[in-house]
């Protein structure tokens, strides 16, 4: 199996920064993407950010300028660095990815999600 692993939430005053981590561990053959979403009280989950396996990234409207994705193949981990963070921000934060894992004798795709990270952008 494949497990993603989220950290670095936090509570932080506005216009702070915050740097979120999700680690994927298990029998990885390829990430073909990974990113980030989030879901605020009453609201649906929306996309934050996502980098695919060629490199390319994807910020939702709202964070652009401010959020940086960044992954280090080497460890399968994903970067989220948010900077100038907004009360708007405040969010349940998880991370998500598309690994094909080994798995007996076969290889298999699915879609991974981490158990979220709050972060909480109040003065």
């Amino acid at each position: 199996q494949v497990q993603l692993v989220e950290s670095g939430g936090g509570l932080v005053q506005p216009g702070g920064s915050l740097r979120l981590s999700c680690a994927a561990s298990g029998s990885i053959v390829r990430i073909n993407h990974m990113g980030w979403y989030r879901q605020a009280p009453g609201k649906q989950r929306e996309l934050v950010a996502r980098i695919i396996g060629s490199g390319s990234k994807n910020y939702a409207d709202s964070v652009k300028g401010r959020f940086t994705i960044s992954r280090d193949n080497a460890k399968n981990t994903v970067y989220l660095q948010m900077n100038t963070l907004k009360p708007e921000d405040t969010a349940v934060y998880y991370c998500n990815g598309n690994i094909e894992r080994f798995e007996r004798g076969g290889i298999y795709g699915d879609e991974y999600w981490g158990q979220g990270t709050q972060v909480t952008v109040s003065s």
